[in-house]
């Protein structure tokens, strides 16, 4: 079930965002995340966020700000099970255009992203952590709209 975040749910969030981005992106210290951790649990309060909840716990989430996804974050023992996917559709049925950036050495989200419809719009760099990322981008066609 996908559903709005509430405040009952921000450390479960909190804690999947943690533990994604350390798996997710080894290339930056790991101390960059932890010290945003407590800034992230507060702006998760303010923001437009879904999550995916099964019969245990929420195992997924994903935050926007209008159209820009901040991330789609998937519990560790859950990923590879279609949850990014339904997330992913839950707000492309919301939205006609998504916009998000993903780091380039993040090779397992770009090709999660291009299977779903997105498309690099170009390159640039992250100031805060020095790496390379991408602007990928994904509208709703005109066959979708008519829907």
């Amino acid at each position: 079930m996908i559903r709005v975040l509430q405040e009952a749910d921000i450390d479960r969030v909190a804690e999947i965002w943690l533990d994604s981005n350390l798996k997710a992106h080894y290339f930056i210290p790991e101390q960059y995340w932890k010290s945003n951790f407590e800034a992230v649990k507060e702006m998760l309060s303010q923001a437009e966020v879904y999550v995916y909840e099964d019969d245990r716990n929420i195992q997924g989430f994903t935050g926007l700000n209008d159209e820009y996804i901040e991330g789609v974050f998937v519990s560790d023992e859950m990923q590879s099970q279609g949850i990014g996917k339904m997330l992913l559709d839950y707000v492309k049925s919301k939205k006609a255009k998504l916009l998000l950036n993903v780091y380039q050495k993040n090779v397992r989200a770009i090709n999660f992203y291009r299977r779903e419809g997105f498309q690099i719009q170009c390159e640039g760099l992250d100031k805060l952590t020095g790496e390379k990322d991408y602007v990928m981008i994904w509208q709703r066609n005109f066959r979708e709209k008519e829907r």
